[in-house]
């Protein structure tokens, strides 16, 4: 078993798993919501990404900026219309409405999409590799997934920490009455955020339904690992968030390579030993 190569495919895969957390990870950062359809909204996002490329014929990468526009607003029309509707000072509305409506994604994709698998084709590029010696390869795909992750995790970075409406974003997430008196308006600023969690979102949607083959029933799945993802980086930090992803597929492959059926279970023990060792994650900024 070539060790070293297990974990540069974990690291590869901990790309795609920092952008589900990522999403996550702005929705609770600005609004401290828990999301429970975000796991469905990128298997929606893969479902709208899948659609686009059979009516275009366009290349799915092409269909990324695409993905982003409809689902940004998408997204601020959500926030605006039903989940202003649940911020106060319970925690209980917010996750019973995200419940109910991935219920709703999920059986309307069960309606209209039926229960059978499906996959975004890359072509080539789904098994283009890169050598790098001594018998090991980089997938070029894999590794597209971890710089796009990069590349979010600084654009990212740099809203939050550098700009006006991150300070915003800040001031309304350390304490809402206050940044309300100051003249912030809070629930446009919900939805900007939620607009740039959807935003993140299609991207893993589109990077997902490549990756995998997905059903409508998948989305679950996909939020329990964004929610691991955060919870080892630590929140506050956006590649804390990055390093929680990557930990996550390091020790996903670690227990794949040594048994099939362990994958998944390792990246489980992983997030409870974090959660044990550090409740506040690896590498949080805040409590």
């Amino acid at each position: 078993m070539n060790w070293l190569d297990t974990v540069i495919q974990g690291t590869l895969l901990g790309g795609l798993y920092a952008l589900f957390a990522m999403g996550l990870a702005v929705i609770y950062g600005v609004m401290k919501q828990i999301n429970i359809a975000h796991g469905d909204f990128i298997v929606l996002a893969a479902y709208l990404a899948l659609g686009i490329v059979a009516a275009t014929g366009l290349h799915p990468f092409l269909v990324i900026p695409l993905a982003i526009v409809v689902f940004g607003f998408f997204g601020y029309a959500v926030q605006r219309t039903i989940l202003n509707r649940t911020i106060g000072g319970d925690i209980l509305p917010p996750l019973v409405v995200t419940y109910g409506l991935s219920i709703v994604i999920e059986n309307a994709l069960q309606q209209t999409q039926s229960a059978d698998p499906r996959s975004i084709k890359l072509g080539a590029l789904e098994t283009a590799s890169v050598p790098l010696g001594g018998g090991l390869a980089v997938g070029v795909f894999p590794l597209v997934m971890l710089v796009t992750a990069i590349v979010v995790a600084i654009v990212l970075e740099i809203v939050f920490n550098r700009t006006r409406l991150g300070m915003a974003f800040r001031a309304v997430s350390d304490d809402r009455e206050i940044a309300s008196i100051m003249g912030v308006r809070d629930k446009r600023l919900f939805g900007y955020a939620t607009a740039i969690s959807f935003a993140v979102i299609a991207i893993a949607g589109v990077f997902m339904g490549i990756k995998f083959t997905f059903t409508p029933s998948l989305g679950p799945n996909f939020l329990l690992y964004a929610f691991e993802a955060v919870v080892i980086g630590g929140m506050g930090s956006f590649w804390g968030t990055l390093a929680g992803g990557i930990v996550l597929g390091i020790a996903q492959a670690i227990g794949f390579a040594l048994n099939p059926g362990w994958g998944i279970l390792a990246g489980h023990l992983v997030f409870l030993a974090v959660l044990l060792v550090r409740p506040t994650g690896i590498f949080a900024r805040t409590a």
